[in-house]
């Protein structure tokens, strides 16, 4: 190979390196613009679900609207269904966090649970699997304790509202000690049924969930 063709040689392959290297470069910036924004997920029943409600009024959008406020990179996605059981909310579970990814799972379950008679056993298993899955994946979880009437016996209302507590005790996350409080004591905060939550409750309901949620407000930021 004489001395010209080499230098030609040289000259292409010169010319392909710098073609890839800017090819490379191209790809660095979209690859950035196109990572997702971090996602808190709620998983919740009813009263998370906006049942009866107006839609946009519950405190679910109430956080949404506090993260935009704070110009908070993080999302809010809302698996919350009404009726939802731990049960249920289970075997949806996998699936969210395998989709949405989230740094911070929200979790209130369990009230439908006790109003259909299930064991604590059984909501316990539920819980803590859904709060096990929640962390393997990374996230963060915030548990939401609830409580219920007295109405369903002293032993199965005490050892309901202990569940929670005890859970976020034995697995290391942070609790709302009580999802509904200041809330389930007056009438006038509740819709026609006197189950659900109204209107008015729902900043209520979004400053208790706010205030628990204090241990993770650098990494809102």
């Amino acid at each position: 190979m004489n001395q010209y063709i080499w230098l030609k040689f040289l000259s292409k392959k010169l010319q392909a390196i710098l073609m890839a290297s800017s090819l490379f470069c191209l790809f660095i910036p979209f690859g950035t613009k196109a990572q997702t924004n971090p996602v808190i997920l709620v998983m919740g029943d009813s009263l998370s679900a906006e049942y009866g409600l107006t839609r946009g009024t519950g405190w679910v959008k109430l956080l949404e609207d506090q993260l935009h406020k704070e110009a908070s990179p993080w999302t809010v996605f809302n698996a919350s269904i009404s009726g939802e059981t731990s049960s249920g909310g289970l075997s949806r579970l996998p699936k969210l966090l395998e989709q949405r990814k989230p740094g911070i799972v929200l979790l209130e379950l369990g009230a439908n649970d006790a109003l259909r008679g299930l064991s604590i056993q059984e909501s316990n298993r539920n819980l803590r699997k859904m709060i096990q899955l929640s962390k393997s994946s990374g996230a963060k979880v915030l548990l939401f304790g609830m409580q219920i009437p007295p109405n369903y016996g002293q032993d199965y209302t005490k050892q309901f509202q202990e569940l929670y507590p005890k859970l976020a005790r034995q697995e290391q996350v942070e609790l709302v000690p009580f999802f509904l409080k200041n809330v389930a004591s007056d009438i006038n905060l509740f819709q026609a049924d006197r189950m659900h939550p109204n209107e008015k409750a729902q900043a209520i309901v979004f400053k208790n969930v706010w205030g628990a949620m204090a241990p993770y407000q650098a990494l809102l930021k």
